[in-house]
């Protein structure tokens, strides 16, 4: 074997090795959702993009979701369930490695197969930022955007765009940035509604256990909570 082939074959296996590793952290790093939840999302169609909870009413708006960041799908199959159960059909995104930075055109899936439906779409903490990126940018069949626990950056500003807005946050959330939160309300419509939930906290937006950092959840049932305030929301939108 040549010199130059050996240096490549070398580079190209530390390259793997690297990105193997890489993989292997992200994984140990990963929220998976607790078992009660688990079972709630075994009732979803699920794809290689998606969980599905379907609803019998289809004139309501469908409900897209980008998870937050190293969380599992299903974690948030709680308060889906519910949105369904109102009529609301919910797509629950999957995203590469559990991070919607990877892929946050991942909703445009779902849009070809409803071009003409309206669509609601919020997202967790980092979901959010890149959910809000997607809104900016197809805005056709836009509703409405939610954020939990999150909030929109430069590129994904709604200000200028006149839809219903919910801003969903919890007292002991302390992963939150709460002054990039503040800063970030420039970039939402003035109508924004901002509701908190009293007692809860970042991971309780899902049920994924415990996050690192974050403050210890006072209350039981932040999941029904998370489900009431945004039925209560949706129930409003034109």
């Amino acid at each position: 074997m040549k010199k130059g082939q050996k240096i490549l074959l070398v580079l190209v296996s530390v390259l793997f090795v690297a990105v193997a590793g890489g993989y292997a952290f992200l994984q140990t790093q990963s929220y998976a959702a607790e078992p009660r939840t688990e079972q709630l999302a075994e009732q979803a169609a699920e794809t290689n993009h998606w969980l599905y909870f379907s609803a019998e009413n289809t004139d309501k708006p469908m409900i897209i979701f980008y998870p937050g960041a190293l969380v599992d799908t299903a974690s948030y199959s709680g308060w889906a369930e519910k949105l369904a159960a109102a009529g609301y059909p919910v797509y629950l995104m999957k995203m590469p490695l559990d991070l919607a930075v990877l892929s946050p055109d991942r909703a445009s899936i779902v849009l070809k197969e409803h071009p003409d439906k309206r669509y609601v779409i919020g997202g967790h903490s980092l979901g959010g930022v890149m959910a809000s990126r997607f809104a900016k940018e197809h805005t056709r069949q836009l509703a409405g955007a939610f954020f939990l626990a999150s909030y929109p950056d430069e590129k994904g500003s709604l200000k200028g765009i006149e839809i219903p807005v919910l801003s969903l946050t919890a007292t002991n959330d302390q992963v939150l940035n709460h002054r990039a939160y503040q800063k970030a309300k420039e970039e939402l419509p003035a109508t924004t509604e901002y509701k908190t939930i009293h007692g809860g906290n970042h991971a309780g937006f899902g049920d994924y256990g415990a996050q690192t950092g974050d403050g210890e959840s006072t209350i039981s049932n932040q999941t029904q909570q998370v489900a009431k305030a945004l039925q209560d929301w949706l129930e409003h939108l034109k």
